[in-house]
């Protein structure tokens, strides 16, 4: 009786195993795509009808609200606090005098531990602009080399934001580069601003900033955006351009080609790092205390210098309660 049971035991194995692998064999090896493909070319062709996302129309618009309202604050906080900023490399200090750390690595990246050579700084210093192609359509055809100057650059945001259904006029969209040049040729002494009024516009571009990089993230988690691994170029849409302009490979074997990966909220809005000075630093920041400084995005350090509330997010990076360098 129990050699019965093991003979069908072990028969009703075999027959398991083998109606198993017969369907694995035949899911990975006998699969026909003929038939399936004029439907996946019809899958392809209509994706487009489904964007955009009714849902994500009001985070859109409220990330176009937000820049607008960021650029303002900081254009205004310009007038007021001293900004300077290196002419041979990205660094920015806000302050009536830079730091002296030797940190400067000039504008191609072929000297190091040099000490910065101030000058003032504007709008763009804070704001890092980003430039993207301005596509007429998010599911059309990719740019060719030689389509470059067909297509107008706008900022990366306001594409992504028209791609996702923001009403955004052309004055607005077209108008990046015309203010950039009005803030820094604007030489003209401001209106005083009370205190009370500059910790208001403070708080309300620190608070748009936050409004700002949370809805770009939102809409990137359902619009595809790009960034090149090698350059800073972004570009909004389910694929990259084939414009060759990657200066790392301009003169290799990728002829200027751009590599892509999915791009995140810091390609798109970046966070222009600076170093923090505590109320414990000294009033310059020297060169020996560098692994005792903190730092801080520009936008928020500007807004807390007119007394804005920072979020605690940001006091580990500040290094809020860390000690300060010795006294030599």
């Amino acid at each position: 009786m129990a050699s019965l049971g093991r003979r069908a035991g072990s028969y009703i194995c075999s027959e398991l195993c083998g109606s198993v692998l017969n369907q694995r064999r035949y899911s990975s090896s006998r699969v026909d795509w003929k038939p399936l493909r004029p439907m996946i070319l019809k899958r392809i062709k209509s994706r487009s009808k489904e964007y955009p996302i009714k849902r994500m129309i009001p985070v859109a618009e409220e990330v176009v609200r937000a820049r607008q309202i960021v650029t303002e604050g900081v254009s205004t906080l310009l007038n007021v606090v001293p900004v300077k900023s290196c002419k041979f490399c990205p660094e920015v200090h806000i302050g009536a005098t830079g730091h002296e750390m030797k940190t400067c690595h000039g504008f191609k990246r072929m000297i190091k531990d040099r000490p910065h050579k101030w000058g003032p700084g504007n709008l763009n210093d804070i704001l890092v602009p980003v430039q993207a192609f301005h596509l007429k359509e998010m599911f059309q055809d990719e740019i060719k080399h030689d389509q470059r100057f067909d297509f107008a650059r706008v900022p990366a945001v306001l594409e992504l934001c028209h791609q996702a259904g923001a009403d955004i006029p052309d004055e607005v969209l077209y108008r990046s580069e015309q203010l950039s040049t009005a803030v820094r040729g604007n030489s003209q002494q401001p209106a005083p601003i009370l205190p009370d009024q500059l910790r208001y516009i403070g708080q309300r571009t620190l608070d748009a900033w936050e409004s700002l990089r949370l809805g770009v993230t939102k809409l990137l988690l359902v619009y595809p955006s790009k960034v090149c691994k090698h350059c800073s170029e972004v570009h909004v849409g389910p694929s990259g351009h084939k414009a060759r302009m990657c200066g790392v490979f301009k003169f290799e074997g990728w002829k200027g080609m751009h590599k892509w990966k999915k791009a995140g909220v810091d390609d798109l809005v970046p966070q222009k790092i600076m170093w923090h000075r505590r109320p414990h630093d000294p009033p310059v920041l020297v060169d020996s205390g560098r692994d005792y400084y903190g730092h801080a995005p520009a936008v928020i350090e500007l807004c807390m210098q007119v007394g804005a509330r920072v979020p605690p997010k940001y006091h580990c990076m500040m290094k809020t309660h860390g000690l300060a360098p010795p006294i030599q």
